[in-house]
């Protein structure tokens, strides 16, 4: 089988982002510690949100990051399918929801 566009050993290589962009990649880096700290949110409420996230948007290295963090903090199969299925249920109706915009145009122009 031919070698896969997405290569699971470049996740482990996100931290060199900074050899081209130091100054960005420090403030990211920061930036993205900081999120994912204890707050308002368990760091096990981050990690289903960006589980969720990582779906919907359709990342394969943080969908890697975020199961493997999911595990690490207990959470359960059933709990990632089901943040899964609320990302994908936000998603599809954001796509739907874009739908009145298709029809007030489509009523505006067939007038």
């Amino acid at each position: 089988m031919a070698n896969p566009y997405y290569d699971a050993a470049d996740l482990r290589k996100f931290g060199k982002i900074t050899e081209w962009s130091e100054e960005l990649g420090n403030k990211f880096f920061e930036y993205y510690g900081k999120v994912f700290e204890e707050g308002a949110l368990s760091a096990r409420e981050k990690s289903l949100i960006a589980l969720a996230v990582a779906h919907v948007v359709k990342c394969p290295y943080c969908i890697d990051a975020y199961t493997k963090d999911g595990l690490e903090k207990g959470i359960t199969k059933e709990e990632m399918m089901e943040a899964v299925h609320a990302g994908a249920a936000i998603e599809s109706g954001a796509t739907l929801v874009h739908g009145v915009q298709m029809m007030n145009k489509y009523n505006k122009l067939s007038m």
